[in-house]
């Protein structure tokens, strides 16, 4: 493999999939795809989700593309790999299969271990990708603690307040009615909670 600069995450996991992984398949008598998407964001679980890679099938795709996603928390080039690899098992196997016997023998052969939904990288895996990654350059992203938010969420929720005369409507935080209740301006009396 040829040291070349790949500026996105993108870019850096096509040149894996196309210069490592495709030829594997391709002897495995499992081609992959050769309409293939590799990105990197939220999977269908949200960022909230624990699962870390997705295979979706051609057939959802509005052009015809086999799209593969990994989780955006994902920075370390081993695990990225073996994610990536346990995904392009997916996609180089008929859509449906599932993680059965035809999914595990492959992934197997590749070097994954452990729970065929939950595979990770075994000893194999592993020796087959250190020359992979030392020749790359470095995996061009940081992983999004997801679950950790900016954005302050709201605290509170406002309850509703009505008139038991005309029907006027109010809402207001729970601080304030233990305050006292708000006075309907039409009709001058006190408002009741619902």
């Amino acid at each position: 493999m040829a040291k070349s600069k790949t500026k996105t995450r993108e870019e850096w996991l096509l040149k894996v999939t196309d210069e490592v992984f495709r030829p594997w398949f391709k002897k495995q008598g499992h081609p992959l795809p050769k309409r293939l998407r590799v990105g990197v964001g939220f999977t269908s679980q949200g960022k909230r989700g624990k699962r870390i890679g997705e295979c979706w099938s051609d057939d959802v795709s509005g052009d015809k593309t086999r799209e593969v996603v990994l989780h955006i928390v994902l920075d370390d080039a081993m695990s990225v790999l073996a994610t990536l690899f346990h995904e392009l098992v997916h996609a180089a196997l008929p859509w449906g299969v599932g993680h059965g016997r035809e999914f595990k023998a492959l992934a197997v052969a590749g070097g994954l271990e452990g729970k065929m939904t939950e595979t990770h990288a075994g000893l194999g895996f592993t020796e087959w990708m250190r020359p992979v990654i030392k020749a790359m350059p470095r995996y061009p992203h940081s992983g999004l603690n997801a679950t950790q938010s900016t954005i302050k969420k709201q605290g509170t929720r406002l309850i509703k307040c009505s008139c038991p005369e005309c029907g006027y409507t109010v809402r207001t935080t729970a601080k304030w009615i233990e305050v006292g209740l708000p006075v309907c301006p039409a009709d001058g009396i006190s408002m009741e909670v619902g």
